[in-house]
Formats: C-alpha cells, sequence, structure tokens
C-alpha cells in the first residue's frame, strides 16, 4: 500500500474527517507507552525509530551506527521484528539459508554487517541478542515499544516530508503527536539534502543531526547508462532521483509498494521490458535481498550510506553508553 498524499497536505477534507480516529490512535499508543512493565537490561540498548509510519530511513542509519560501534570495539547486534517475515523468532538471521519470506528484507540486508536477531517480541529477541554476546544491542524500530529500557533513542526524520500534516494515524502519517514523541528521543536525525533541511521546522527538538543519503562508490560509470529502475521502498521517488542525480537514463521508473514481494511474474515483465528498451534493471539494496534466485545476476543494485555533517557530536552520545 503506498502511503496517502493527502498526509503531506497541510489541510485536506480527509485528514479532517479522519481526525477523530487519529486523536483515538494516539491515545491508544500513549497508554501502550506508560504501561510500567519495562525491563532493564546489562547490555546498553539503542534504538533507532520514528514518530512517522512508512520510511524516513531507518536501516541506512542502523547501519552507519553498526559500522561506528564496531569501530570503537563494541560488537553491535541488531533486533527486529522482521516485518514481513513468516519466522516469530527469536532466531539468529542466516543469510544461507533465510529468505526474506522467513525473516524479512531488512534483517536479510542487516546481517551483511553484523549479528541480526528477529523477534516478534523485542524482550525476547534482547535477551536473544546477549547470549550472542552482544555489547551492544541496536533496536530496528520500536521507539514506541516500552517492553525493554533504551539507553539511547534516535528519532529519524525524512527532512523533506517532516511530520507531514501533524496528525495521527489514519488522518496523517504520525504514530503520536510530534511533541509527545519528541520529548522522549535523545536525538533527532534529520535525512535529506541542505535545502530539505533547511526547510524542515519542529517546533521543540532534542539534539538534532543533519544527515544525508549518498550511493557508495562501486567503481561503477553510471553516467549515460540506461535502466529501468524498480523500488518497493517507503518513498520510491528518492531512490529514482539518486539515480538521475548520477546522470542515469531512467526509461521507466516502477514504484513498488514498501517490502512489496518481487514474484516471478512481476520480474518476468519488468525484464522484458527492460530488454525491450535496452536497459538493464537497477534497483536498491533492500529490494535486492527479495529477488528471485534466477534474477540475481540480471539486476544492478544501488546502495547508498548515511552520512552525518556533525558526525562527531553524534559519536560522542555513543561513546558514552555504559560498558
Amino acid at each position: 500500500m503506498q502511503t496517502p498524499r493527502f498526509w503531506f497536505r497541510p489541510r485536506s477534507w480527509q485528514s479532517v474527517l479522519l481526525a477523530p480516529l487519529g486523536a483515538l490512535y494516539a491515545l491508544g499508543t500513549a497508554r501502550r507507552v506508560a504501561r510500567a512493565e519495562t525491563v532493564n537490561l546489562e547490555t546498553p540498548v539503542i534504538c533507532v525509530g520514528n514518530i512517522n509510519a512508512g520510511g524516513t530511513g531507518k536501516t541506512p542509519t542502523v547501519i552507519y551506527l553498526v559500522q561506528e560501534l564496531q569501530a570503537l570495539g563494541h560488537t553491535p547486534v541488531v533486533v527486529s521484528r522482521g516485518y514481513g517475515g513468516a519466522l516469530q523468532g527469536p532466531v539468529l538471521v542466516d543469510p544461507r539459508s533465510h529468505t526474506a519470506s522467513d525473516v524479512g528484507d531488512e534483517p536479510l540486508l542487516l546481517a551483511a554487517f553484523c549479528s541480526v536477531v528477529v523477534s516478534k517480541s523485542r524482550l525476547q529477541g534482547a535477551e536473544r541478542a546477549e547470549q550472542e554476546g552482544a555489547s551492544v544491542i541496536l533496536f530496528d524500530d520500536g521507539f514506541q515499544d516500552p517492553s525493554v529500557h533504551k539507553d539511547l533513542s534516535f528519532v529519524v526524520v525524512d527532512a523533506k516530508r517532516g511530520f507531514g500534516n501533524g496528525r495521527c494515524i489514519p488522518a496523517g502519517p504520525l504514530r503520536e503527536p510530534e511533541e509527545i514523541g519528541l520529548a522522549r528521543a535523545d536525538a533527532l536525525i534529520t535525512i535529506g539534502s541542505e535545502s530539505e533541511q533547511a526547510i524542515f521546522v519542529t517546533r521543540e527538538s532534542p539534539p538534532r543531526f543533519h544527515a544525508a543519503l549518498e550511493p557508495l562508490p562501486m567503481g561503477m560509470d553510471w553516467a549515460g547508462t540506461r535502466v529501468l529502475a524498480f523500488a518497493g521502498i517507503g518513498h520510491p521517488e528518492k531512490f529514482f532521483t539518486t539515480l538521475k542525480h548520477l546522470g542515469v537514463e531512467i526509461i521507466h521508473a516502477e514504484a513498488l509498494a514498501d517490502h512489496q514481494p518481487l514474484t516471478s511474474a512481476l520480474m518476468n515483465r519488468l525484464s522484458a521490458d527492460a530488454k525491450r528498451h535496452n536497459a538493464r534493471l537497477v534497483t536498491t539494496e533492500k529490494d535486492a535481498v527479495r529477488l528471485p534466485q534466477a534474477f540475481r545476476q540480471e539486476v544492478l543494485t544501488l546502495p547508498v550510506r548515511l552520512k552525518v555533517t556533525n558526525a562527531s557530536a553524534l559519536k560522542s552520545l555513543i561513546e558514552q553508553l555504559r560498558p
């Protein structure tokens, strides 16, 4: 399902009509967050979450933090609920045997960087991460889950879209009101270009870190390459824009739903279209782990990495974690 466009308009009849349901959603979130059954683990916990529903850049942020923690000598283990995967867990992700239908696409991608535990219960997942020797546990999402105490909570937001119309689901994109969520956060990471960062405004904010997603150099000259691009991420248009900035000639851009299965029928259609236009298929890292085996050598992948402007200040935050 694509994100409703009216979520990001200042005013719309849809958001006004759905506002009472949004208020009930916010109340439900507040009650869940306020419950007292919070477990304190011996291992420090970092949460990378959001206030918005949908893609905000959490996964690249987790990868960034994993690499920073490893550089500091830590052994980070990521805990994910494995959206789209069938396994309840807790289970340690094995890229050699698990598929996206087992554990979800994001855990499969993250498993290339560190150990990843998938568990529908974050507490059980964190306990399994401790068994795997984690010196720091990283929650991929879970900002509104109070079951485990977090030593650091990062809220990630797309600087261009911000917090949308400021209303809660289904009237807007928020899981909880902006001011309530940000009051619990230790830091806000806003992802976007300099011009997008300039237009992002929030009324109250914890320490803010500007960041951008940049293509990872792969030794390939993308300029002039004819491609058929497809992406099933939160905001596929951002991937297409990145390709254009590299000088790629996009003959067709196929925007898929977030986490959409890449069936053989879909891939055969895209492959036939690409061949008809003498173009290459290209997709994101997250989509690539969902590709049917027969197409993995046929599709190009464009990885992106998070670059933080004030990285030293962010590093200082995570250096304060207890050993």
